[in-house]
């Protein structure tokens, strides 16, 4: 039976910083520690901060049944769907509160049946797992367990599809899987068997960390009368091309290929034959070699665009064909870092290619951070997905490790491309904070570095800069002069390093970088990498470094000098509206920190009432938003949150009284509240098992503020209220960008 509602609880995972925030379920009665239990929720509006894509889709489909409707998979933010009439693209999976769900291994829509689409869903392979089905073009599913691990955010989720329905009789599926081979469905998806006539079986469940090619794609010939049914191997030594005769009851190999190449895509052309992309690892990094194969009547034969020993390194993916033409068809490269990837088109079934890269134009005015402070935006990279309209074979997609570019000159000699993107936000939100004055929010990404965002509703002109990080790891503005902001951040190890500090004095809108005493310039400090955290003063003059020897600089940088009596790496808390107040937790030693004279000496404070074990608040990683947080409207008023509880001192550390009662929080922020002196408080916290976003505006009683329908996969990252607008709040998620959400009236 189906599980019809998406309310699983999100897994127990940890490994890399990029991968979503564990949240446990409270297992302690703790409302009789002193605040009010958890009243109705409040009806809350929520919107997406427009930045434009901004993440890896690995794939990209057309609906056969329905015009003018498309599909896209993306690694970790779900699913989206494009209908023509709406003119944007809706998140299909916001209601889904499994994590997993969230790296969509397959799409398939059917082509009997409009309004019916498939996902196959699962991050990786110690993940849950399942087959989505929905009737209403993916605004509801039903959810279908099975017994086959997926990979979608794992290597190789540029393979595909995976997930074949008969265009005879669509109620039977097909799907390839990474390590148990080749599954069917007979009643649309609620129960799978193995298919035991087909030659491989799989290698089974791999190594932590590792993953399987398994069976790359499966595909039908839609054409009426035939029965025919393609499958690829993508696991070295035993990868190969298979067919079937008969719809999937009998399977044969196909002879010929190249050696030692794996079978990556492939697409069907209006006569019928199938062209195969090859690339000799599964990607989306590390490929160095690739080809093109058409196969027909005449045989199995070597179609490539480029060939020979001057060919540029890389390999082929995308592909796509028309399924009313015959020998109209494109493939993309892959991993072509030199001279960069492209589009290739054959009007002849592969007999001769053109290079649509010079051939392109691309207006990004919609996306302006796709140029990475260049002139022109590049093609792209990792351009898995490759698309045909096949109601308008003029519209061309094709999806990049950024954006979703469309063009309607498909068979043109010139071809105008721009973002596909209205609607689409899929990026991983590492930071972000709201200032008391400037722009209402500055954000840290993941690959994008993070923006100033003067329009919610509009992509900003540019990512921070001068340094370009690809990362920002921590942000912070001086409470009393906010247009002072300081940043730290790191980026991918292949890239030139600029440096890991930066601070600006005009709300973000320009940068300088910071260089400390420890500076290297070859990425072995922690400033430099990304793993030092940066704070300043509610004056903006002094500025503090979490370094293995803590810094404080009291001329913006200009010099530095080491700060007393704090243990290596202690993250400052700056007081938001006294220079002279600040604070850091000493974990080894179990004592709250404080200096009363401007970060040049620190001594322990009293802290009575607080959690008995401050080691509780340790951050996770580098990127971990901090515990310990100052109020910006009243001086010394500090919130700690400690073992899933949360913590107020209203002078300065000495006392401490507890403020969650029965929530176990794992993310707070504060912003603009309805009483003078009181911060609205924020958090991301599980109560009775089920992680909601909260909301404290009296100090005592929380009420829920999101629905099940706005759950986000509970991939959340960071959270702060805006200490300018009552009720409004920032959520960074890990997949679906920066979430905003205000009180309705």
């Amino acid at each position: 039976m189906p599980i019809s509602s998406p309310g699983i609880a999100p897994p127990n995972l940890s490994g890399p910083d990029m991968r979503p925030l564990r949240v446990l379920a409270a297992t302690l009665a703790l409302s009789a520690l002193g605040a009010a239990p958890a009243s109705g929720p409040v009806p809350y509006r929520w919107q997406n901060v427009v930045v434009g894509a901004g993440g890896f889709a690995p794939g990209i489909v057309f609906s056969p049944a329905a015009p003018g409707i498309a599909y896209l998979r993306t690694d970790m933010g779900g699913a989206y769907r494009w209908e023509d009439s709406a003119g944007r693209w809706v998140p299909l999976m916001d209601g889904f509160g499994e994590s997993s769900f969230y790296g969509v291994e397959s799409i398939a829509a059917d082509p009997l049946k409009p309004n019916r689409v498939y996902a196959a869903v699962g991050m990786h392979a110690r993940g849950a797992s399942a087959i989505l089905r929905s009737d209403d073009r993916g605004t509801n599913w039903a959810t279908f367990p099975v017994p086959f691990k997926m990979g979608g955010n794992e290597d190789g989720r540029g393979l595909g599809e995976r997930l074949a329905i008969d265009p005879h009789r669509s109620d039977t599926l097909f799907f390839g899987s990474r390590h148990d081979g080749l599954w069917r469905s007979d009643d649309a998806g609620a129960h799978w068997a193995r298919v035991a006539a087909f030659p491989y079986a799989g290698a089974r469940l791999p190594a932590p960390r590792t993953t399987h090619g398994g069976v790359g794609f499966v595909l039908f010939d839609p054409r009426p009368g035939s029965t025919r049914l393609f499958a690829s191997v993508a696991d070295k030594g035993v990868q190969g091309l298979y067919q079937s005769a008969d719809s999937g009851r009998i399977w044969t190999r196909v002879a010929g290929g190249p050696a030692e190449l794996l079978p990556i895509k492939a697409a069907l052309d209006g006569a019928g034959t199938l062209y195969v992309t090859y690339a000799d690892a599964i990607g989306p990094n590390g490929v160095l070699r690739g080809a093109v194969w058409a196969l027909d009547a005449e045989g199995f034969r070597d179609v490539t665009p480029q060939k020979g020993p001057d060919a540029p390194e890389g390999g082929y993916i995308g592909v796509t064909a028309d399924p009313h033409r015959s020998g109209m068809v494109y493939v993309s490269t892959f991993n072509r870092w030199q001279p960069g990837d492209t589009i290739w088109r054959s009007l002849d079934g592969g007999a001769h290619w053109r290079d649509l890269g010079p051939a392109s134009r691309r207006d990004t005015r919609i996306s302006p951070f796709l140029k990475w402070g260049r002139a022109e935006a590049e093609f792209g990279h990792w351009i898995a997905g490759l698309a045909l309209d096949p109601f308008a074979p003029t519209r061309l997609a094709y999806t990049t490790g950024a954006t979703v570019y469309v063009t309607r000159d498909a068979p043109r000699a010139r071809l105008n491309w721009s973002p596909w993107v209205k609607g689409i936000e899929q990026t991983a939100i590492i930071t972000l904070t709201s200032p008391t004055g400037g722009a209402h929010l500055v954000t840290g990404f993941g690959d994008l570095g993070g923006f100033v965002h003067n329009d919610l509703a509009k992509s900003p002109p540019g990512m921070h800069l001068n340094p370009r990080n690809t990362n920002t790891n921590t942000l912070d503005y001086a409470g009393a002069t906010p247009r002072v902001l300081v940043r730290s951040g790191n980026v991918h190890a292949e890239q030139h390093l600029e440096g890991g500090l930066g601070w600006s004095q005009d709300g973000g809108q320009h940068w300088r970088p910071l260089r400390t005493p420890h500076w290297r310039g070859d990425g072995s400090s922690l400033e430099e990498n990304g793993r030092a955290p940066i704070s300043v003063s509610a004056d903006g003059t002094r500025f503090y470094v979490a370094a293995e020897r803590p810094l404080l600089s009291r001329d913006q940088g200009a010099h530095w000098i080491e700060i007393s009596g704090l243990p290596a790496n202690a993250r400052v808390t700056a007081d938001k509206l006294d220079p002279r107040r600040a604070w850091a937790i000493d974990y080894s030693a179990n004592r709250l920190m404080r200096s009363i004279d401007g970060g040049l000496h620190f001594k322990a404070a009293p802290a009575h009432g607080v959690c008995d074990n401050l080691g509780a608040s340790r951050p996770r990683n580098r990127e971990s938003q901090a515990a310990l947080l100052a109020s910006p409207f009243a001086a010394g008023d500090l919130f700690l949150r400690c073992a899933g509880a949360l913590y107020r001192s209203r002078d300065g550390g000495d006392r401490f009284a507890r403020i969650s009662a029965d929530l176990d929080i794992a993310l707070f922020g504060l912003g603009r509240g309805r009483v003078q002196g009181q911060p609205a408080i924020y958090a991301v916290a599980a109560r009775d098992g089920v992680t909601a976003i909260w909301r404290n505006i009296d100090g005592a009683r929380w009420q829920r503020i999101n629905d099940d329908a706005h759950r986000w996969g509970n991939r959340l990252r960071v959270i702060s209220g805006d200490p300018r607008l009552y009720g409004r709040v920032y959520i960074g998620t890990d997949g679906r960008g920066v979430i905003y959400g205000d009180e309705r009236p």
